[in-house]
């Protein structure tokens, strides 16, 4: 089957170093809007029986971007596609993956079944927020991890007394995992969460003192959460604090709290684009551009992916 990728306009400067890894060209297509803002696409190149990967994080603007992604689909789908994957480094909506509440919606699954309605075979994503989300879908999921660009990426700083720090109870499972593969301690925080997008510390099951701490997330939004963590860490005795997650949302005026922070360097991918500025000295981002190339061409090819990852 031909290999296409074609890109909506949430990560077309991923979608384009995609591309130059696996040494093809970006699918000609316009992705524009009619006058009322309804967003109007057209596939330029033929992709009959093409093997199609359509790049686009549903980041910020968050609807805006899904539904470009589900118009490309169904675009394809209209245009004989033979298969159609979306390749989502970001998959928004997530955080609403259960009834926590009553009256409250399961947005994680709607987007799923979304998904699927519109013609997508098959989703390759990163880092989802809850592993079962993978389970909403009706159609196979190929989750891949942030972490070993992290890992590289640490390693080269060649930090001592390293301690990874799981801001809540919900990212043991991750920080265990990341700490195992840097032969690093472990450290818990308890926190309460009184209202959404707001967090209070409460307490910090470990040994942080005059150690080098990598607080470890999956995603960054407010950095409320964040920067208390690393408050809470520093009054008991941390000597650095970084932080690294696989999704810088940074919403609001998140930036600007990383850079008044105690934080040294916060570490993220380019899952969702990111634009230097004056207040973002203190944030590193990474490219994932050969993790997804590389799980592009395996899935072209009906190779393992979880190989990627031993």
């Amino acid at each position: 089957m031909k290999l296409k990728i074609i890109s909506g306009n949430a990560n077309i400067e991923l979608a384009k170093q995609i591309t130059q890894k696996l040494k093809i060209e970006l699918c000609e297509a316009k992705v524009g809007r009619f006058s009322d803002g309804e967003i109007q696409v057209k596939i330029i190149d033929n992709v009959r029986g093409a093997d199609c990967y359509v790049v686009q994080s549903t980041s910020s603007p968050v609807n805006e971007n899904l539904m470009e992604l589900l118009i490309i689909a169904d675009a394809l789908k209209r245009a004989s596609a033979r298969r159609i994957t979306a390749v989502v480094p970001y998959y928004g909506y997530a955080r609403q993956d259960r009834k926590a509440e009553p009256r409250v919606p399961i947005t994680a699954r709607l987007v799923a079944n979304l998904f699927a309605v519109s013609g997508i075979t098959r989703v390759l994503t990163m880092d989802l927020h809850a592993g079962q989300i993978q389970g909403f879908f009706d159609i196979p999921v190929d989750h891949l991890y942030a972490t070993p660009v992290l890992l590289s990426y640490f390693k080269e700083k060649k930090l001592k007394d390293i301690v990874v720090v799981a801001p809540d109870a919900g990212g043991v499972e991750r920080a265990r995992a990341f700490a195992k593969r840097f032969n690093a301690e472990l450290a818990i925080v308890d926190k309460r969460r009184p209202s959404p997008n707001e967090a209070s510390v409460m307490n910090i099951i470990g040994e942080v003192k005059n150690k080098t701490c990598i607080i470890l997330d999956d995603l960054i939004d407010t950095a409320g959460t964040l920067t208390k963590v690393a408050d809470a860490i520093k009054e008991k005795g941390a000597e650095t604090v970084f932080a690294a997650a696989s999704h810088g949302v940074l919403s609001g005026n998140a930036r600007q709290k990383i850079q008044e922070s105690i934080i040294k360097e916060l570490v993220i991918t380019d899952s969702i684009p990111f634009i230097k500025g004056d207040n973002t000295k203190k944030i590193v981002v990474l490219s994932i551009a050969t993790i997804f190339a590389e799980a592009i061409l395996r899935i072209s090819n009906d190779e393992s992916i979880s190989a990627l990852f031993l």
